[in-house]
């Protein structure tokens, strides 16, 4: 096994750095990776901003609720998925708008933009540091798009918090491949025995060092879609211009 798997086999969530800085020359290894992640026919429908504006990192923490870290670690960023270039190119030549906003090209952006994000932290746990994504920017997510002065056609899809690690999470036990990975065909009853994985989870979850549980994934699950979250999204995209159709 070569040095990237395995530190991609050791990702945790980071959610307490140093005061250590990252370096310029380390920004533009992350920007660089991220950049050059596959992209949907050379569309690149993704752009990053990095927050360094304090009192707008404290308003996008305050969104995120549950993630102080988003004040404190040494560089966050946001991630847009972006068809506003697209749209512009569109405008300028007098062509209809159709193919940017239906529910394909929604998808090729949020697509994009993810594919950026996950280069971005393979490469920064490369280089010893840690990540956490903050998916909780969409808590209020017409918000975000006003404090970053988003135009039409863009989506604040997550944030990421990079920095020198202070302590490290325990490595969460990831489901068997049985679990997951089938051949030719999805497989009704070997993806949904979850017995096994249940155990493994819960084990995991009363024996863990920090805020230990009772609790398997199932139970995480049935928790999490026991009700609808960020019901405004929709709404937010149709704002942005999307069909969803």
């Amino acid at each position: 096994m070569n040095p990237t798997i395995e530190n991609m086999l050791q990702h945790v969530s980071v959610r307490s750095f140093t005061d250590q800085p990252i370096t310029p020359e380390q920004k533009e290894s992350l920007i660089a990776a991220a950049q050059h992640g596959s992209t949907t026919e050379f569309v690149q429908a993704f752009s990053i901003i990095e927050i360094t504006d304090q009192t707008l990192r404290n308003k996008l923490s305050d969104i995120t609720i549950s993630s102080p870290h988003v004040k404190k670690a040494d560089t966050f960023y946001v991630f847009v998925a972006d068809l506003h270039r697209q749209a512009n190119i569109l405008r300028a030549n007098k062509q209809s708008l159709d193919s940017i906003k239906n529910m394909e090209a929604l998808l090729l952006s949020t697509i994009d933009t993810t594919i950026a994000a996950q280069n971005m932290a393979v490469a920064a746990e490369s280089m010893g540091l840690g990540i956490c994504y903050i998916g909780s920017l969409r808590n209020n997510i017409a918000q975000v798009a006003k404090l970053l002065k988003l135009p039409d056609f863009t989506i604040p899809l997550f944030g990421m918090t990079v920095g020198v690690p202070s302590t490290k999470n325990q490595l969460k036990p990831r489901m068997a491949p049985s679990n997951q990975v089938a051949t030719n065909s999805y497989n009704e009853d070997q993806f949904n025995d979850l017995s096994e994985y249940d155990q493994v989870v819960k084990d995991y979850y009363v024996n863990r060092k920090s805020n230990p549980a009772d609790t398997s994934w199932t139970d995480k699950n049935l928790a999490i879609f026991k009700e609808v979250h960020r019901a405004d999204v929709a709404a937010f995209l149709r704002k942005q211009g999307f069909s969803l159709d």
